[in-house]
């Protein structure tokens, strides 16, 4: 054996006997079954939807709790027990306040930690005693470890058994028992949490959802578009950062920046009020009950509008620069008569509406005021500085990925580019074709070097972070062309329409599924493709 690794061994383990008991312990473990794996994708800012999924495994909970007790609890008790699990703090407040004296209330806290034993027990069968004790509340693993091993409680130990419970009730530490016990659970009932892409924009808490995946015992991420548009602004991307604002002001979650993250955007409000008026197509979807005065959502309008101008400002030179993103029809400023009020897309000629172009030159519609350009560079400086973001995108490249395989499958959020045959669709970039692994490997080595560069910002690497979010052949993205600006100021939906890579329909068929997964070195025989990036679309006939 190499002298290196057994000087590795000798640090770790320093008797023969140890190394050999460590080789038995391993081989051992092999043979366990494969722990839970929990796929969830698309969260999208949902925090107390992801809570809840995340509590109940998705239903595997419950499962464990109708396996262990169908034959002793009604389904109303079982239904009970299970809301404890979840919910183990708000439960037993509720059974405070509904038990009617102390000795109801005593035989309750008996018979539920004997029942949160036993599930522990259950869901704990696939795990060695090591890994359970590092689930375990800490104060409570050597009480728990007595409960769980017991083995003649018929005999001598009965009364010791019957004892630590009510000594633990006695002294108050029934409620902090049990809800350690449910945590255990829920943490036993899930092995390992996938999250398949799409944590931010939209929904208002995913500072939240990071903060819960940061401290989650095992996790990994494959990146989604819009996570990728967040590590794009952080990473000095001015674009990816006008997106973002943009999405979040379209979504009435401008808080997310600035309460949040602590971004000032004051800048971009006095541009806002200086530069536009109210607007109906600009105006906030607010997806929360919270209500906004007249003045507020005024100023969301305009806002909303300035930012919009800078991003279609900010993508032309993007486009001109890198013309093997094939993207010169969206350079939709250009196409735009400005005396008419029409552009001219694909050879046709459509009316505009609801347009906000006053701080467009028509000779160069691709320039920023310097006002936009002094605005961008504030927020840009306020992105890079902000802790609490630069913690949770961190964290998002240290467990995130483009792509993972992990245990014979690969885990993508959109797609592996296609043509309609089924073929790998080719990328030019730099005078160098990509395909397939290959392609999205590339993309990932772009994304890498942009975030440890964030002083880069017209590199090609931070221009590629953009091409993730919107390109047509950006796995991420899976679409011809991201048509924002015709929903604002088209009328005609022909032109709204995204088409999809083929990818979206051939990915039906066994071939190619099987190709895909040959690409990616996986057995086709036994592997699989977990898909996110998959909105159901049941007005038009889709089925999840």
């Amino acid at each position: 054996m190499n002298t290196k690794f057994l000087d590795l061994l000798a640090h770790n383990y320093d008797s023969e006997e140890k190394v050999v008991t460590e080789i038995i312990n391993l081989e051992a473990i092999l043979n366990l079954p494969k722990g839970t794996e929990h796929f969830v994708s698309d969260l999208h800012g949902e925090y107390h939807a992801f809570q809840h999924v995340l509590r109940n495994g998705s239903g595997r909970v419950k499962e464990k709790i109708k396996d262990l007790f169908q034959d002793e609890l009604s389904d109303t008790e079982l239904n009970e027990f299970a809301t404890l699990v979840y919910y183990p703090e708000e439960k037993l407040k509720l059974i405070r306040d509904k038990c009617g004296n102390k000795q109801e209330l005593l035989q309750w806290y008996t018979e539920t930690i004997d029942h949160m034993i036993k599930l522990i027990s259950y869901a704990s069968s696939k795990y060695t005693r090591t890994k359970l004790r590092k689930a375990l509340p800490e104060q409570f693993v050597y009480i728990i470890e007595e409960l769980l091993y017991k083995t003649d409680e018929s005999t001598n130990k009965k009364q010791y058994y019957t004892k630590i419970v009510q000594q633990i009730i006695s002294l108050g530490q029934a409620d902090k028992l049990i809800t350690g016990l449910a945590y255990t659970t829920q943490r036993l009932v899930v092995d390992h949490l996938h999250v398949v892409g799409d944590i931010y924009d939209r929904g208002p808490d995913p500072d939240k959802i990071m903060d819960t995946l940061i401290h989650y015992h095992s996790v990994d991420i494959q990146w989604g578009n819009h996570d990728v548009l967040w590590i794009g602004a952080f990473a000095g991307s001015k674009v990816c950062l006008a997106n973002i604002i943009r999405i979040c002001a379209r979504y009435d979650n401008l808080s997310i920046i600035e309460d949040v993250y602590g971004i000032n955007l004051i800048p971009l409000l006095n541009l806002a009020e200086k530069n536009y008026e109210d607007n109906p197509a600009f105006r906030p979807k607010s997806l929360s009950d919270k209500k906004k005065s007249d003045q507020e959502l005024l100023q969301i309008t305009k806002m909303h509008q300035a930012i919009a101008m800078i991003q279609f400002k900010l993508e032309m030179p993007i486009i001109k620069r890198r013309p093997y993103f094939k993207m010169s029809e969206r350079l939709l400023l250009e196409k735009i008569d400005y005396d008419k009020n029409e552009i001219t897309l694909n050879g046709k000629t459509y009316q505009l509406e609801n347009t906000c172009f006053a701080t467009i030159n028509p000779e160069q519609p691709g320039e920023l005021l310097d006002e936009e350009e002094q605005v961008m560079n504030r927020l840009l400086f306020s992105v890079q500085h902000s802790e609490k973001l630069a913690r949770h995108m961190n964290f998002l490249m240290k467990k995130g990925s483009l792509y993972l395989k992990y245990n014979g499958n690969l885990l993508i959020h959109g797609c592996i580019p296609l043509d309609e045959n089924g073929n790998m669709e080719k990328m030019v970039i730099e005078n160098n074709t990509y395909s397939g692994r290959e392609l999205l490997d590339i993309f990932e080595h772009y994304l890498r070097h942009s975030f440890a560069h964030p002083e880069e910002i017209d590199d090609l690497a931070t221009d590629m972070v953009w091409y993730l979010w919107t390109g047509e052949y950006s796995s991420l993205f899976g679409k011809r062309a991201m048509t924002t600006f015709e929903r604002y100021f088209i009328k005609d939906k022909e032109t709204h329409e995204e088409i999809k890579n083929p990818y979206f329909h051939l990915r039906e068929k066994e071939e190619i599924c099987r190709k895909i997964l040959a690409e990616f070195n996986l057995n086709p025989d036994e592997g699989h493709i977990i898909n996110g990036h998959t909105p159901v679309r049941e007005i038009k006939g889709e089925n999840p």
